[in-house]
């Protein structure tokens, strides 16, 4: 018999940390998580998205995110994004048919090239026909690493993106046809979603991970002071009436925390005390009814499972009334990304 420790990031080392499911009729909708096929960036596809979501919460829908999986490997370039959301509706089906503990994936966020307006609009259209009736928006994010070595995704997208006027053209041709855009960028860039925010007033944007708090490389040991700055951004994101924050994705590796490293991920109590700041001052600055709760999985899924982090997330949101907290937990999500449930 092995007395090897379990490997980080594995369901053995998430299996060290088990808890009672707290308040588990709480209707939630996880507006954002991944898949992959089994040779994509990371395995986890439909049966492993199952598993997390029927642990114990009461997950009644999820809301897919893009992540560059599955594109189709012929046909125009510009159609290639396509062939994820082929791959996520799927899933769906698949979940559907064989998997009845598992929720619906209800809706599909995309990706494009919104820069590319000779394009634009056959891509959507394209999106939305496969989606058979879940495309609901695009994510082309503004993410730009300034020290890509020291990050685990390091991010590359090219630098003045947000102020590109083909790329802004695309983000309201977005808000004419009743979609959504959904940006993941890091702390550093904030006021890059700020000026966007507002040269597109007309499109509904989600910022997504809180716009990513880096604590690696360059960032490691300056959390406090870079809290600081992040606040007053946050504040000020939130005086733009067209966007709502999903809260979460704060336990990636390249948020330094570091619990992917340690001997056993944390606990809840562990997790709220040490993130807990970020949540209730976006929710101070947005209100409950433009925050969402999200899971971030699989990526958060190398620091705790999705038990144990539904259950910070609702220790965090106990401090509010049952309506505001089913705001957060599912209202939010239904209304930006119109589901139904």
């Amino acid at each position: 018999m092995s007395n090897a420790a379990p490997s980080h990031g594995t369901q053995d080392w998430l299996d060290q940390v088990v808890e009672p499911i707290i308040d588990p009729d709480r209707r939630i909708i996880d507006p954002h998580h991944h898949l992959w096929r089994p040779d994509g960036a990371l395995p986890y596809g439909p049966n492993e998205l199952a598993f997390d979501t029927a642990s114990g919460h009461n997950v009644v829908a999820t809301i897919f995110m893009e992540c560059s999986s599955a594109y189709r490997t012929d046909g125009p370039l510009h159609l290639k994004p396509v062939g994820e959301t082929e791959f996520v509706v799927e899933s769906a089906e698949y979940l559907a048919a064989e998997v009845s503990s598992s929720p619906p994936i209800a809706a599909i966020v995309g990706h494009t090239d919104l820069a590319d307006a000779a394009h634009l609009d056959e891509v959507l259209d394209a999106h939305v026909e496969a989606s058979k009736g879940r495309f609901r928006g695009i994510r082309d994010a503004l993410a730009r690493a300034t020290e890509p070595e020291a990050m685990m995704i390091p991010a590359a997208n090219p630098e003045g993106k947000f102020e590109n006027p083909a790329f802004i053209a695309g983000v309201k041709r977005l808000g004419e046809r009743g979609l959504t855009y959904d940006t993941w960028h890091y702390h550093h860039q904030n006021h890059q979603m700020l000026s966007l925010a507002k040269s597109a007033p007309d499109t509904m944007m989600v910022l997504d991970h809180f716009g990513t708090p880096c604590g690696v490389g360059q960032y490691a040991g300056k959390r406090d002071e870079i809290f600081e700055q992040w606040k007053l951004d946050i504040t000020a994101l939130a005086a733009c009436d067209n966007v709502v924050a999903k809260i979460g994705g704060l336990a990636m590796p390249d948020n330094g925390f570091g619990y992917h490293l340690a001997a056993a991920p944390p606990t809840s109590d562990e997790f709220v005390e040490a993130q807990g700041r970020y949540y209730l001052h976006t929710i101070e600055a947005f209100g409950p009814g433009r925050c969402m709760f999200e899971s971030n999985f699989p990526v958060d899924r190398f620091s705790l499972s999705f038990p144990v982090l539904y259950n910070g997330l609702k220790k965090i949101a106990a401090q509010f009334s049952d309506a505001e907290q089913d705001e957060m937990f599912s209202g939010t999500a239904a209304r930006i990304y119109s589901i139904e449930f």
